[in-house]
C-alpha cells in the first residue's frame, strides 16, 4: 500500500468526497489510515432508564419534547429534550449546542452516552453523544466494542466508518515505518504498524485499542525527538563566530548593578557566556517564568557580543515589547555608565514600523555603527542589512514562524550562523524539552528576584462580582493603583457566552464612573493600540479592559489587580501568563478568576488559585489538556500528537535510545523515504533557527 497515494485512490471515495476530505487536511491514505477514532464504546453495557445509577452511562431511546431556551443572562442557549425507553423516561441536555434541536428524529432510536448526574436539584443527563441504533447494531444485537469517529466538518462520522471499513482487508499491505535496531520495544518489530492500525480501527475488547495505541504512541514520541536530534546535527554542521568571554567585564557589570543576581541568574548568564564563545552556534532557549529577570541575563551576553565586535538583534513580537526592551536596556547600560565612565558599553538602536529616519537608522546598522538593534518584524525585511550580526534574541519565539526566524538568522556574515538565544515566559514541562525541544539547550531562571510581592489568587462566581469583587476594586483605585480586566472576545457573537470587551468596558465606565475605564483589542490599529498603553502605563487609565493582547510582556508596576472573566475558557499557561501582568512593582496583587458555571470550580482553575509555579502548573497543564493544545499556542504550525502521552517516561526513554541509534547515521535516512517526509515536517515545527 502507497501511503502517499492521493486519497481518490481509496475505494468509495468519490471527487465530492474526496473534496471534502481535503477540506480537513485528509489528502492522502495515509492521512485518512492515521484519523485514528475519537473513543471506544460498548453499546452491550446498555443501561435501562428505571436502573440509572450517578455516572458515565449509556441508554438506548427515542427523543422527544426537543425545546432550546435562551437565558437572560450571557446569552447562554439550553437545549433540553426527553428520552424514553419502555421503562421510563430521563431529562437531557446541552449547553450551547443549539442544532441539537434538529438533529433528532423523533420516530428513531438512539444510544446516547453521557454522565448522569444532579443538576440543580434534578438527575439529568448531561451533553451525551448519540448514535443511530441502525448504525452500531447488526441483526438487532448491540455492537460490542466499538470505535467511534469524531465530526469533522461536514463528514459525518458514519461516513468516515464506511470507508475505513471498506480498506479493512489492505491494512495487511501497510508498510512499516520506523527502523528496526538493536535496542527497541518487543512490540516494535516487522508488521506492527500495520497491526497496530488494524487493531486501532477494528478492535475487539480495549486490550486490543491499547496495543494500537501503545505502537502508535511510540511512533509519535520516535519521531519527535528523532527530528529533533537531526536537527541538533544541523546545527552542529554550521560555524559561528565565536564571542571571546570577557571575564573582567561581566564582573564589572555584576558588581556595578543595582541589585544582586539570582543563583539561578548566575548559572543561566553562565552558560550563556561560555557557549557563546564557541565556534558551534548556540541554540539556548532561556526559560523564566514571569518576572524572573531575563533581560539582565540577555543584556550582559549582549555585552559580550559587542566587546568581540559583533552585533546583537533583538527580535520582540510586538513594539509596546520592542519599547519596553529598549528602555530597559538605555535604563541598565546609562547607569553602568555612569559608575563606570571608561566602559565601552552596546550603542543601542530601536527599529519598528513607527521608527522615523529609518533610512539613517538602517545605514547606520550596516556600517556597524550600531551594536544592538533591538525591534520588531522591521527587522526582518530586505533593507536592514547588519555589518557583522554575531548574536540573536527572540523574545517569546513562538510568536515567530519559521520562517521569520529564518530571516534574521540568514543576515548574518556569509558562512556562518549567529548564536540564537530565545527567551521565553511560558514554561515548558519537562517532557516536552526531551521531545519538542530535543535539539535545545535550556536555562532556567527558577528564582524571583527579591523584593517581588506574592500574587493572591480567588475564584470567585460572576454573581458575586457586586459583593466581593466591586468593593475591592474600589479601595485599589483609592490607592491610586490601576487594574486590568481581561475579556475573551472583542464583540458579541452569536451563540457565545462569554462577555466581550466592548460591553464590559461600557458597564464599568458607568460603575466606576469616576475613574478612567479604557479598552484595548487585536482589531485596533497598532499606533492606537500604543497609544492605550502608553496612558496605562502613565496612570492616565484606571481600569483597562481588554483582550488577551496584554498577554506577554507588558510592564506596568503600578497594575495590581487583574480580573480574568469567563476564566474556565482559558488553559493554564494562558492564565498564569495574564496573572503575571500584576505584581511586578513592590506592592501586593491580587488575580480574580471569574466563573459562569453553577458548579463547583474546575481542577484547572483550583490549582492556579493554589499555585504561583509556573513550571509547576505547565506540568499540570500537559496532564489536563495534553501537548497538543499547549505546543499549538506555543508554536505556529501544529503538532497533532493523537495518542503519544509526554508524561509516559517509559516510551519516551525507550524510543529516545531508538531514536540516539539511529541518529548516528543519518545518512540512513534515504532508505525509509516516507519516515523522512514525516520527520521533516517535525523538523520544521520544532527547529528555533
Amino acid at each position: 500500500m502507497d501511503m502517499q497515494a492521493p486519497i481518490e485512490e481509496v475505494k468509495g471515495v468519490g471527487p465530492k468526497t474526496a473534496e471534502l476530505l481535503k477540506r480537513v487536511n485528509l489528502k492522502t491514505v495515509g492521512d485518512l489510515l492515521y484519523c485514528l477514532p475519537r473513543i471506544y464504546e460498548n453499546y452491550q453495557t446498555t443501561v435501562a432508564i428505571e436502573d440509572l445509577k450517578p455516572g458515565k452511562v449509556i441508554v438506548k431511546g427515542r427523543i422527544s419534547d426537543l425545546r432550546v431556551m435562551r437565558t437572560s443572562r450571557r446569552q447562554l442557549t439550553i437545549t433540553e429534550g426527553t428520552i424514553s425507553d419502555d421503562t421510563g423516561s430521563l431529562r437531557t441536555v446541552w449547553f450551547n449546542q443549539p442544532y441539537r434541536a434538529k438533529q433528532f428524529d423523533a420516530k428513531r432510536e438512539y444510544y446516547f452516552t453521557g454522565k448522569y448526574e444532579l443538576k440543580n436539584g434534578r438527575y439529568v443527563l448531561q451533553s451525551p453523544s448519540a448514535q443511530l441504533v441502525q448504525d452500531v447494531e447488526k441483526d438487532g444485537e448491540a455492537a460490542g466494542f466499538q470505535p467511534i469517529y469524531g465530526q469533522k466538518s461536514t463528514i459525518k462520522p458514519q461516513l468516515f466508518q464506511k470507508i475505513i471499513n471498506g480498506m479493512r482487508d489492505q491494512f495487511a499491505e501497510i508498510p512499516d515505518l520506523l527502523p528496526f535496531t538493536e535496542h527497541v520495544p518487543k512490540y516494535i518489530s516487522p508488521g506492527a504498524r500495520s497491526e497496530a492500525l488494524y487493531l486501532s480501527h477494528f478492535p475487539e475488547d480495549p486490550a486490543d485499542a491499547e496495543a494500537g495505541r501503545r505502537y502508535l504512541a511510540y511512533e509519535e514520541i520516535f519521531e519527535l525527538i528523532l527530528a529533533a536530534k537531526l536537527n541538533k546535527l544541523e546545527t552542529l554542521r554550521l560555524n559561528a563566530m565565536p564571542l571571546k568571554f570577557e571575564q573582567k567585564l561581566t564582573q564589572t557589570i555584576v558588581k556595578s548593578l543595582p541589585f544582586q543576581l539570582t543563583g539561578a541568574q548566575r548559572k543561566a548568564t553562565w552558560e550563556i557566556l561560555q557557549e557563546l564563545g564557541s565556534k558551534k552556534p548556540m541554540n539556548r532557549m532561556l526559560q523564566g517564568d514571569v518576572g524572573s529577570g531575563k533581560t539582565i541575563v540577555a543584556a550582559i551576553a549582549t555585552a559580550q557580543a559587542a566587546a568581540s565586535g559583533a552585533q546583537t538583534a533583538l527580535l520582540a513580537p510586538t513594539a509596546i515589547l520592542a519599547n519596553q526592551h529598549f528602555e530597559s536596556f538605555v535604563k541598565l547600560f546609562q547607569g553602568l555608565q555612569k559608575q563606570n565612565p571608561g566602559m565601552k558599553l552596546p550603542s543601542i538602536a530601536l527599529l519598528t514600523g513607527a521608527t522615523k529616519c529609518k533610512n539613517q537608522l538602517k545605514k547606520q546598522i550596516r556600517t556597524g555603527e550600531i551594536d544592538l538593534v533591538i525591534g520588531t518584524h522591521a527587522l526582518l525585511t530586505d533593507s536592514t542589512q547588519f555589518h557583522r550580526l554575531g548574536f540573536c534574541i527572540i523574545d517569546e519565539q513562538h510568536r515567530f514562524g519559521v520562517g521569520q526566524r529564518q530571516k534574521l538568522l540568514l543576515k548574518s556574515p556569509e558562512h556562518t550562523a549567529p548564536h540564537l538565544l530565545s527567551m521565553t515566559a511560558t514554561p515548558i514541562p519537562r517532557s516536552l524539552q526531551l521531545t519538542v525541544f530535543g535539539d535545545l539547550d535550556v536555562s532556567l531562571l527558577n528564582e524571583l528576584p527579591p523584593g517581588r510581592q506574592p500574587i493572591v489568587t480567588k475564584i470567585l462566581p460572576e454573581l458575586a462580582q457586586a459583593d466581593d469583587l466591586y468593593p475591592a476594586m474600589r479601595e485599589l483605585l483609592r490607592k491610586n493603583q490601576q487594574i486590568y480586566w481581561i475579556c475573551q472576545l472583542i464583540e458579541d457573537k452569536n451563540q457565545s457566552q462569554a462577555t466581550p470587551v466592548k460591553r464590559q468596558a461600557k458597564k464599568l465606565a458607568e460603575i466606576f464612573s469616576n475613574y478612567q475605564v479604557g479598552m484595548l483589542h487585536g482589531k485596533m490599529p497598532v499606533e492606537e493600540k500604543d497609544q492605550i498603553m502608553d496612558d496605562f502605563a502613565e496612570g492616565k487609565i484606571d481600569i483597562l479592559v481588554s483582550t488577551t493582547v496584554v498577554e506577554v510582556g507588558v510592564n506596568v508596576p503600578n497594575a495590581n489587580m487583574i480580573v480574568i472573566q469567563d476564566a474556565e475558557n482559558y488553559g493554564l499557561a494562558q492564565l498564569h501568563q495574564l496573572r503575571g501582568r500584576v505584581g511586578r512593582g513592590d506592592q501586593p496583587a491580587q488575580c480574580f478568576l471569574l466563573t459562569t458555571s453553577e458548579g463547583r470550580p474546575s481542577k484547572r482553575l483550583k490549582e492556579m488559585e493554589k499555585s504561583t509555579d509556573g513550571f509547576y502548573l505547565a506540568e499540570v497543564d500537559l496532564k489536563l489538556r495534553g501537548p497538543g493544545e499547549i505546543y499549538g499556542a506555543m508554536q505556529h504550525g501544529e503538532l497533532n500528537l493523537q495518542v503519544a502521552n509526554l508524561s509516559d517516561t517509559e516510551t519516551i526513554t525507550a524510543a529516545s535510545r531508538h531514536a540516539a541509534e539511529f541518529a548516528k547515521h543519518p545518512e540512513d535516512m534515504v532508505k525509509y523515504p516516507e519516515l523522512a517526509m514525516r520527520i521533516r515536517k517535525y523538523q520544521q515545527l520544532t527547529t528555533l533557527n
